[in-house]
């Protein structure tokens, strides 16, 4: 396994070069003090806040579904997406497409990427083609993965303004990214009104923060907004559904 002890800028893509580190073999943002994923088990955590936040076990097993779109704030090392790729190439019908559409401001560089996930070996099956493919992602084109089954497209860029230019309607959202206190650009009013006009009666959403803010942010922005149990040391996250906007 490929192993980095060092710090490395981030990012062949755009002008805003990001910080890496590795501490205990777990990629770290230097930049925002923070961890890419969960030191408990960033795996079940993706599993637990967004999958099952997004109620998406249950969902994809309708024998009628024929497409769905996640919108996702902050691809990182792109384990939601795949992992939420297992769950679709498990669960939804074998006709049915998946559209996952991601927004980014630093992505990680090849190689860093591949470090990362090397750590999930239960996923290589599926990270495999992702990387063989990862350049032209970065060249923001939409690509076809696992029998045509899955289109991922990453949006480089500010996460506001990137929502701003895209057009597609989302089925469930995921809401990542570090830490609120810690990157506050995430995490405004703006972006959850920006992610609410892509959103439509269905449409829900899932995120591991409980933020005061964040959750006042997203009813204002016409979602209803539950807490649940967080993942390990996390003591709540947020979940809920888009009901639109209340006048008066």
């Amino acid at each position: 396994m490929l192993k980095r002890d060092d710090t490395t800028l981030l990012d062949e893509t755009n002008a805003n070069p990001r910080k890496l580190a590795w501490r205990d073999g777990l990629p770290y943002s230097t930049e925002f003090q923070d961890v890419y994923f969960s030191s408990d088990n960033g795996l079940l955590e993706t599993e637990y806040v967004f999958l099952q936040g997004n109620d998406l076990p249950v969902r994809w097993q309708h024998p009628d579904l024929t497409q769905f779109t996640i919108i996702e704030t902050g691809f990182g090392t792109g384990l939601n997406f795949l992992c939420a790729a297992k769950l679709w190439l498990a669960h939804a019908p074998e006709h049915a497409i998946l559209h996952f559409i991601s927004v980014e401001k630093y992505p990680l560089m090849l190689n860093d990427i591949s470090v990362a996930l090397a750590l999930w070996p239960q996923l290589t099956a599926l990270s495999t083609p992702l990387l063989h493919q990862y350049n032209a992602l970065m060249d923001q084109e939409t690509i076809s993965l696992y029998d045509n089954r899955v289109q991922l497209s990453v949006h480089i860029g500010d996460a506001t303004e990137r929502l701003a230019r895209i057009t597609n309607m989302a089925d469930a959202c995921f809401l990542d990214g570090f830490s609120p206190a810690k990157n506050p650009e995430m995490w405004h009013a703006g972006l959850f009104c920006e992610m609410a006009k892509h959103a439509q009666a269905s449409t829900t959403f899932a995120t591991f923060t409980s933020a005061g803010d964040v959750r006042r942010g997203l009813i204002a922005a016409g979602f209803k907004v539950s807490k649940r149990p967080g993942f390990g040391k996390k003591r709540e996250m947020l979940c809920g559904e888009f009901i639109g906007m209340h006048n008066g």
